[in-house]
């Protein structure tokens, strides 16, 4: 089944201004999902240049960012790239911040401490599978 995986390879994005919080989900992620591309962005600025050169299958987004919100990110990359999933991360788990979210064309919301480790990488798992089982072009729209 690797192998398969393998092939349709899956990229992963993370964008968190916090180098421990990142760093910790990459390990966390990677140690499931070893035949994934990660890579990480620190703020809005370098997250979208790293969707244009990366192109992310998947997108951990944190709400907080330094220069722009990472709700404001999110739209922008869901207007070019529609196709990419984003999940929201966030400390507050505030209904504003829920439809904030949802209006901004986040496809998942997580609060941050409140997940295991088991339920974000089930969650992973079935959105990586999900992405398995689509064509691998990313392309706009």
């Amino acid at each position: 089944m690797t192998s398969e995986l393998e092939r349709k390879m899956c990229k992963i994005l993370i964008v968190e201004d916090s180098d421990t919080f990142r760093e910790t989900l990459r390990g966390i992620l990677y140690s499931r999902f070893p035949f994934l591309a990660f890579d990480e962005a620190r703020d809005g600025k370098e997250a979208l240049k790293k969707v244009n050169s990366f192109h992310p299958d998947l997108i951990f987004m944190d709400i907080e960012l330094p220069g722009e919100s990472g709700l404001e990110l999110t739209k922008k990359i869901k207007e070019s790239y529609s196709k990419i999933i984003i999940i929201i991360l966030t400390n507050y788990d505030l209904p504003e911040y829920r439809e904030a979210a949802r209006r901004n064309a986040a496809d998942h919301f997580i609060v941050k401490g409140s997940s295991t480790t088991q339920e974000i990488l089930a969650f992973v798992e079935s959105i990586v599978s999900k992405l398995r089982t689509k064509p691998t072009k990313q392309g706009h729209g």
